[in-house]
């Protein structure tokens, strides 16, 4: 379900190729223009607004964009600019082959998005950037990390409701066996279950193991396992249960304490707003009170506060 607002009364992707150039003109930009346009647009409408440009202009919108542009309200824009699966390849590129290696935003990427998802970015990643997914976390990641990354991108997961309660119950006890009743940990056990069930089955498996056990699965991830890995582990728990209050759990985190992490505030905005951020935005009001758009407002500024509202869409 997507937030972004679209204008009642739609001008052509010739005509915002045109408003843009005029916005880039003369000295300095004049970004509310940019703003305005761009943040009302879907991603087919963003997608003709390039071409047209092209087509007119002998010129790439993108690579003017990021000339005109500066700081936070570039990065937002630039990223909005790419289709959901582009976006995602782009994100997870530059987490794993940037000047700094950041595996918590790929790891948040890859654990959060559905086997489908996975599979489109994955194959635009390899047209765009000519190397594999695969090759680029085997280089990066290490340890159980890499083996959980590498095992959920590859294997296909089902995506439906369905599941089978025997299976549910051996998974509960296998990994019961493999954590808490243990010295140690069988990662492998974690690994496998997690990398090849489904959203539903691994909820199933979560409720399971507090009827058997009384303990959550969540407590015994983060009990056996630390670091990027436990963190892998509860993303994809944590979205098997409800991708909305795992994102709202991520922006709330971004924007508590001392400071904003922009980086991860930009991320989540951009590549949730034409999937899911109506829920996120539910969750976020359920679980702390106040609205997203109240504590973006708060914690932003300027045109990358307009840019980032106007994707949010309107409060109530």
């Amino acid at each position: 379900m997507s937030t972004v607002s679209i204008p009642p009364v739609l001008t052509s992707p010739r005509d915002d190729a045109i408003q843009l150039y005029r916005a880039f003109k003369g000295l300095g930009c004049d970004t509310a223009a940019v703003v305005s346009i761009l943040a009302h647009r879907d991603a087919t409408q963003r997608s003709l607004i390039q071409q047209e440009y092209r087509t007119m202009y002998s010129d790439d919108i993108n690579k003017r964009l990021s000339s005109e542009l500066s700081g936070n309200v570039k990065r937002a824009v630039l990223l909005w600019m790419h289709n959901p699966a582009q976006r995602d390849a782009t994100i997870l590129r530059e987490a794993l082959s940037g000047n700094v290696i950041d595996l918590k935003a790929a790891t948040e990427i890859i654990c959060s998005r559905t086997p489908s998802q996975i599979q489109q970015f994955k194959q635009i990643y390899f047209a765009t950037f000519g190397v594999y997914l695969e090759h680029d976390i085997e280089f990066q990641a290490s340890g159980d990390l890499k083996k959980l990354l590498l095992a959920y991108v590859s294997k296909p997961r089902y995506e439906g409701p369905e599941v089978d309660r025997a299976m549910v119950e051996k998974d509960a006890k296998a990994l019961f066996k493999a954590g808490e009743k243990r010295l140690g940990t069988d990662e492998k056990a974690f690994i496998n279950i997690f990398s090849e069930r489904s959203r539903a089955h691994l909820a199933a498996v979560d409720s399971a193991y507090h009827n058997m056990y009384g303990n959550s699965l969540k407590k015994a991830v983060k009990g056996e396992t630390s670091g990027n890995f436990e963190y892998a582990l509860l993303t994809i728990l944590r979205c098997a249960h409800n991708p909305g209050t795992y994102f709202a759990k991520v922006l709330r985190k971004a924007m508590k304490g001392l400071g904003t992490d922009d980086t991860t505030l930009i991320r989540v905005i951009v590549t949730r707003a034409e999937i899911d951020m109506q829920y996120i935005k539910a969750e976020y009001r359920k679980k702390y009170g106040k609205t997203l758009n109240d504590a973006v407002h708060s914690e932003t500024s300027g045109h990358y506060r307009t840019f980032l509202l106007s994707l949010l869409g309107p409060s109530h």
